[in-house]
């Protein structure tokens, strides 16, 4: 199979694109820079969540930072639908089923007027596969890259028909050899984005000015001002008076403060579930998770303590993987789940309910289950603490029922590895302590199909194996808000949290 480079406008629009931030006070008006313009050619100001946490190297979560700030980039990138598009590749081939060639895009230069080569993507992936901890893309992989040419040659240990999706992961952005130090990665002034980072300041900002030496389209802005804010009120108010132009993750508590047309709301790939113990308990009785299952009353959850800002779950995957909603409708999918038993009749049985403080929206979702369940007869009793307090607890299966608020497609874009991990009897992360022959073999076949419509097809399935045990319920998908001052066009409204500032990201021309 080969994939070859699309029109150069199609790879640009779906590009990982990651921007350097100048660190000000928070919201501070952006200081002038040496290329700052009026109109569409002015600089961006964005108000980010989270400060780094590992000095910004892309072998952590912060590689998200760079991603959404178009500074860093990655050898393939995704589509709305997670398939594989070039972009610092230009094309691959699986040249057996352990090994693939990609060739690299010419005329590629960093951001210190190094070129791109073979070399530096072999330099770049080496540290990737060699570091501690590896980054999550690779866990239980087993790579071996060498250059060849002008391409790169990446042989897997197993079979591996997602290798392509696990090189978009933004953890595995390609820098120059000079941001490998032995004191750690930076990507100041070393990634091929239209985006380069010129200063950070810690915790408290960065920033980035225009590439003019960019590959692909140059950037209308002239640059991008970063500032981290924790505080979900202090974000907020910097959409509100003006003190920024992109804001990540306005609280759902503070967006009816805001115009709604400064707004815009955003499918996560994230679902809040309901997961029953299988194994011990009043729960390993399937028709007793039948009876749970019948006791939810999704919407009623996401109107009260979401104010309406999510999604009632149909399934494990909601609108963020666009394609999953179709293939509900498909005779097999039905049949799976029309083998489920009937809800018992439920008198007093008593069961533990646990949940964390971490998300703000979980305890109070957890005070409605409870009375949902308790309406059909159950006595519940609740155990709510922070996260890393009780994440043992309920992975060693001492709940009988757990709310938790997660992520259904992880770094490739995909969701087997979420499935796996999740529901089948060798999963690390079996909350449900399912075991199910059924389920672990539909997730298979789904693990070991090549990309494309086949393996979306397995995978709904598979959903629907899971959903037939009632191991997991699915009550809402989670929205993320973000905010967007006027005269701001074209800000990515990614549900993979990928992409927010691109290479077509600007403000109108003032009158």
């Amino acid at each position: 199979m080969t994939v070859s480079a699309r029109s150069r406008r199609l790879g640009l629009a779906a590009l990982p694109l990651s921007v350097a931030v100048l660190l000000t006070g928070c919201f501070a008006s952006p200081a002038p820079s040496a290329n700052q313009h009026e109109g569409t050619d002015a600089r961006l100001s964005i108000a980010m969540l989270q400060p780094p946490r590992s000095g910004l190297t892309p072998l952590s979560d912060d590689a998200f930072k760079l991603s959404r700030w178009s500074t860093a980039e990655t050898l393939v990138v995704l589509d709305a639908d997670g398939n594989a598009l070039p972009g610092l590749a230009t094309e691959w081939e699986r040249v057996d089923t352990l090994t693939w060639r990609f060739s690299i895009r010419p005329g590629v230069t960093f951001h210190n007027g190094h070129p791109l080569t073979p070399a530096s993507v072999v330099n770049s992936l080496q540290h990737a596969i060699d570091a501690t901890p590896v980054p999550r893309i690779l866990n239980g992989t087993k790579l071996t890259v060498r250059s060849d040419g002008d391409g790169v040659v990446i042989t897997t240990a197993t079979p591996d028909p997602l290798l392509p999706h696990r090189l978009s992961s933004p953890q595995l952005a390609i820098l120059d050899a000079d941001a490998y130090t032995e004191s750690g990665v930076s990507p100041v002034g070393t990634g091929t984005g239209p985006f380069k980072i010129t200063s950070v300041n810690g915790i408290v900002g960065a920033t980035l000015d225009r590439y003019d030496g960019y590959w692909g389209e140059k950037a209308q802005a002239s640059g991008i001002d970063v500032a981290f804010v924790p505080d979900g009120t202090a974000r907020a108010a910097a959409l509100r008076t003006g003190g920024a132009h992109v804001v990540e993750a306005i609280p759902a508590g503070q967006a009816a403060s805001i115009d709604p047309e400064r707004i815009v709301e955003v499918p996560m790939p994230r679902t809040n579930t309901l997961y029953l113990n299988t194994e011990t308990g009043p729960f390993a009785d399937p028709a007793v998770r039948a009876a749970a299952r019948e006791a939810l009353e999704r919407a009623s959850i996401v109107a009260s303590v979401y104010e309406g800002r999510a999604d009632v779950a149909e399934g494990l995957l909601g609108p963020a993987v666009p394609w999953a909603a179709g293939l509900r409708s498909e005779s097999a999918y039905r049949d799976v789940l029309a083998a489920r038993p009937a809800p018992a009749k439920v008198d007093g049985v008593t069961i533990t309910l646990g949940t964390f403080t971490d998300r703000a929206e979980l305890p109070e979702v957890a005070v409605m289950v409870q009375q949902q369940l308790e309406a059909v007869g159950f006595v519940v009793k609740q155990d709510v603490r922070e996260y890393q307090f009780i994440e043992a607890d309920a992975l060693d299966g001492k709940f009988d029922a757990f709310i938790l608020s997660r992520a259904t497609v992880l770094d490739s874009g995909d969701p087997v590895a979420y499935l796996a991990s999740d529901f089948t009897c060798e999963g690390g992360f079996s909350i449900a302590q399912l075991c199910d022959p059924k389920v672990d073999e539909a997730i298979r076949v789904a693990s070991e199909t090549e990309a494309g419509p086949a393996r979306q097809q397995a995978i709904m399935l598979a959903e629907a194996q899971v959903l037939a045990t009632d191991a997991a319920l699915p009550m809402l998908h989670e929205r993320v808000i973000q905010g967007e001052a006027a005269g701001v066009h074209q800000a990515a409204r990614d549900p993979r949290e990928r992409i927010l500032i691109t290479a077509e990201t600007h403000l109108d021309a003032p009158r």
